[in-house]
């Protein structure tokens, strides 16, 4: 397992970019670039089961393992949803799970600074590399443009 990293300077305030990062409008937004019609199910709430799906409504489910406003939100990863079943205790979800991605939001002057740290197995770490720069950019494009969800 491997942990990539990313971030990007938003020139908005903290709040401003953590509610456009999870509003469920924004978030199908900033996130399309993963997968056209990305939506979550459920809740940011510390503690909280969510699922991440794609229009087809598989995807991944999770907890978010920490949530301190407009600071930080750890999710880690438990398991895949398939045909709106959730695989938490096959052998394949075992060889990875759990897995973290937690976003950090800090103070850049006037701007926000997102941190992303991502548990990623290898397979999947050049398609990560590759899209979490796009889908960043298009945060950063909304929360620049007022767009808050």
């Amino acid at each position: 397992m491997n942990t990539l990293h990313f971030a990007i300077t938003i020139d908005a305030p903290r709040a401003a970019v953590w509610k456009t990062m999870i509003a469920p409008e924004t978030y199908r937004l900033w996130t399309a670039d993963f997968a056209q019609g990305s939506y979550f199910e459920g809740s940011w709430a510390e503690g909280e089961r969510i699922r991440f799906l794609g229009p087809d409504g598989s995807g991944m489910v999770a907890v978010i393992a920490e949530n301190r406003l407009h600071e930080i939100i750890s999710i880690q990863h438990l398991g895949f949803v398939a045909n709106g079943v959730e695989d938490t205790e096959s052998e394949a979800v075992k060889a990875w799970a759990p897995l973290f991605e937690t976003y950090r939001f800090t103070d850049a002057g006037s701007a926000t600074e997102v941190q992303v740290d991502m548990d990623i197995w290898p397979e999947h770490q050049d398609y990560m590399a590759e899209t979490w720069p796009k889908a960043l950019a298009k945060l950063k494009a909304l929360c620049e443009a007022g767009t808050v969800g």
